[in-house]
């Protein structure tokens, strides 16, 4: 398991051990579980601790995922450790052996059928059974009003016999929040594919079929159908005895995804992210792990899934920042799952309305195949996209506006119409500064160097970095002054405006502050798939992926918010979000219209967005890119260095740049310099990068610069191909 600092570790075996199985070894003074990466039949150089114990004597992880795990740690240069604790459940990481929970079931008997039931607690408890086809655990009857006396009866008079079962803790049924990975009943046979959906199954079906690695980029509009391609290729490969890794880049996509999947391929389909419990997740992991499911879905961590005979993995939304996870390892879900495609020889497929710059360029230079779809199902118009200047709205409404006119105009007239629409700010909160109308002073963090966010409904502020909180102050800390004023706005007070501006709607707000209950999110979608909900105000998870043919409008506030920022990706993630949302618009058979708030309506990422032209959108994104060499014309490592004061954090910064120079002379080493984001947790931070071609160079370099001041290694961020550089 993950040991801070600490690579791979050699012991000795005293019998035989396989790749891939979990022992318990000395380290130190303590007793830690680890997993066997290598196994090396050579005499020991040195004298060797002995193993105190082998858990399994099979590979508990297969060797193929331990593979994988050592290739993240090498990459991301992270250390094989985190990989693999990714790779297993949480008990698993403790030595705990495969266990299934065993639950006392009723089921019924041939006699049932004409039995004389006694009294209306038997019959109560017999309609009881023939709902759920006859069977069901006493638990599941007791929590129906089933008493344990009145199944006992039943079973006296030879109706039903009890037996104990193994009980899987299944995420897909039961409990009081059953359905929340699914949204209702999916239909369990396939449309016809239209002629451009032909044309992509055909290709990527005969590139499935060869049984080689190759990477294909399907390139489709919004609500162009790749999702049934996905399906149709899974089922093609399915019958070819090949199993199916499927990647999402929220847990909020999931439910929707599910519910098609077991449509089509019943419970031979598991699921793995970090929203089920640990009983759930072991569970699943384990009937992955026997060989008894055909498919996995699941967020970036199911790229480790213990899924043999794979032969498909699919990366839908594969431009999705979620993907890259912001702790070490800081892998990239879709880049690891090519990685391991092609270590087990499988297709793997990259699905985008927005391709990220990287696999576009990538199809470019004829490294990845690709398939492009122009046109939506059945036809179907893309939304016709408004720009707003809030310039103007601001000149002749004053500043204090959230939503413009048109947008107003037009969510006026959809609810007159019964018709849904979206409305996307991507900042949470009611206001986004509280300030001193008399000395000017904002209320900031007191452990990050950013402004607490004032959320109403708590009454408090709060940081979105360390969660720290507070109640409003009455007087400001810096001047006592009384009067304090707020500034900015996110989608709670979005939210708020529009019930006061439209007070007969049924509105709700996706955001992390709203979904944070289990099964929230399912719940929600579910609402707004049956027609419950009007007005769906939120953040940038309602852009991602979903299919609600009732909505017709889609609103963007602040289409610019992510525009300011100091970051090379930030009109790449403002094109690909504008996009995405549009195409929320307009996907049954009442054409959709998107309206687009901005300060800056002739940026060419708002205006490449509302034509929903990705053609010359990539091609001024990468005279930028070329232009100022950043990814992906070149490779980068974003190195940050943690210290508690400000000048020790430049100071070791500094050290690590002469040092990473030294090794690697003719790199590019850029800084350091204070980072964007310069306090955070009671951290100050300093921050440097590397630039260059050669990736493993660059990186050597900086991991035998950090080797010799191990002191600041602990105190290091190393990302290595980073999407976030603030």
């Amino acid at each position: 398991m993950p040991v801070p600092g600490l690579g791979l570790l050699s012991y000795r075996a005293t019998g035989p051990v396989h790749k891939g199985a979990r022992v318990r070894v000395p380290l130190g003074a303590r007793s830690v579980v680890g997993v066997v990466v290598d196994e090396d039949t050579s005499p020991p150089q040195a004298t060797l601790k002995d193993i105190t114990e082998v858990i399994d004597d099979t590979p508990f992880v297969p060797p193929a995922v331990v593979d994988l795990a050592r290739w993240v740690g090498q990459y991301y240069a992270a250390g094989p450790g985190g990989a693999l604790a990714l790779a297993m459940p949480v008990a698993a990481r403790q030595g705990e052996k495969e266990s299934f929970r065993t639950a006392r079931v009723a089921a019924l008997l041939p006699a049932a059928t004409s039995a004389v039931l006694k009294g209306a607690k038997q019959r109560a408890a017999l309609e009881q059974l023939q709902k759920r086809d006859g069977r069901a655990s006493l638990a599941d009857l007791k929590a129906a009003g089933v008493s344990g006396a009145t199944v006992a009866s039943l079973q006296r008079a030879g109706i039903l016999h009890t037996t104990d079962e193994v009980s899987m803790r299944d995420p897909f049924a039961g409990g009081g929040d059953e359905g929340r990975w699914t949204l209702g009943p999916a239909a369990r046979t396939a449309p016809e594919l239209t002629t451009e959906q032909a044309h992509a199954f055909r290709h990527l079906e005969e590139a499935a079929a060869s049984r080689t690695f190759r990477t294909v980029l399907l390139h489709g509009v919004t609500g162009s159908g790749k999702t049934e391609i996905y399906l149709s290729l899974a089922r093609n490969v399915i019958e070819r005895g090949g199993r199916v890794l499927m990647l999402v880049p929220e847990i909020s996509l999931t439910p929707a995804l599910a519910g098609l999947l077991r449509a089509r391929f019943g419970d031979r389909v598991a699921i793995q992210h970090s929203a089920l419990s640990d009983g759930e997740r072991h569970d699943q992991w384990h009937l992955i792990r026997r060989g008894d499911v055909d498919i996995v879905i699941g967020t970036r961590s199911a790229v480790f899934a213990p899924l043999e005979q794979l032969a498909l993995v699919i990366v839908d939304e594969e431009h999705d920042a979620s993907y890259k996870q912001d702790e070490a390892p800081r892998y990239h879900g879709r880049d690891v799952a090519i990685v391991r495609a092609r270590m087990e020889s499988a297709l793997v497929v990259l699905g985008s309305a927005t391709p990220s710059l990287e696999s576009a360029w990538n199809a470019a230079a004829g490294r990845y195949d690709k398939v492009v779809l122009t046109k939506r199902v059945l036809d179907r118009r893309l939304a016709d996209v408004q720009i707003v200047d809030m310039r103007r709205e601001y000149a002749e409404l004053g500043p204090d506006v959230t939503l413009s006119r048109p947008l107003l105009e037009a969510i006026a007239d959809r609810l007159g119409k019964g018709e849904q629409t979206l409305v996307l700010l991507n900042r949470r909160g009611f206001a986004t500064v509280i300030f001193c109308r008399q000395c000017g002073a904002s209320l900031e963090c007191p452990h990050c160097s950013v402004s607490l966010t004032f959320h109403r409904a708590q009454r408090r502020v709060r940081c979105h970095y360390c969660n720290y909180g507070a109640q409003v102050p009455k007087k400001c800390g810096a001047c006592n002054g009384e009067y304090l004023e707020q500034s900015g706005f996110g989608t709670e007070r979005l939210e708020t405006d529009i019930k006061a501006r439209f007070p007969g709607a049924r509105v709700v707000r996706v955001d992390r502050d709203t979904i944070r209950r289990r099964g929230a999110i399912a719940a929600v979608l579910q609402a707004v798939a049956r027609g419950d909900i009007d007005i769906v105000v939120g953040t940038q998870m309602i852009a991602k992926g979903h299919d609600f043919p009732a909505v017709t409008l889609v609103g963007v506030v602040s289409a610019d918010v992510g525009l300011g920022l100091a970051d090379f990706r930030a009109a790449e993630r403002t094109f690909q979000l504008l996009t995405q949302v549009a195409g929320r618009a307009g996907r049954g058979d009442v054409p959709g219209q998107a309206i687009v708030q901005t300060l800056y309506p002739e940026h060419y990422a708002v205006r490449a967005a509302a034509a929903q032209d990705y053609a010359s959108f990539y091609e001024r994104e990468m005279d930028f890119r070329l232009t100022m060499k950043y990814p992906p014309t070149i490779a980068l490592i974003n190195v940050i260095v943690k210290a508690r004061t400000s000048e020790g954090a430049m100071a070791d910064a500094h050290d690590l740049v002469l040092r990473t120079r030294r090794y690697h002379p003719h790199g590019h080493v850029v800084g350091p310099a204070p980072a964007v984001l310069s306090r955070l947790k009671d951290e100050y931070r300093a921050q440097f990068f590397i630039k260059g071609k050669q990736r493993p160079a660059m990186r050597e370099a900086l991991l035998r610069a950090l080797e010799e001041r191990p002191e600041i290694k602990r105190r290091a961020i190393v990302d290595v191909d980073p999407l976030n550089v603030l």
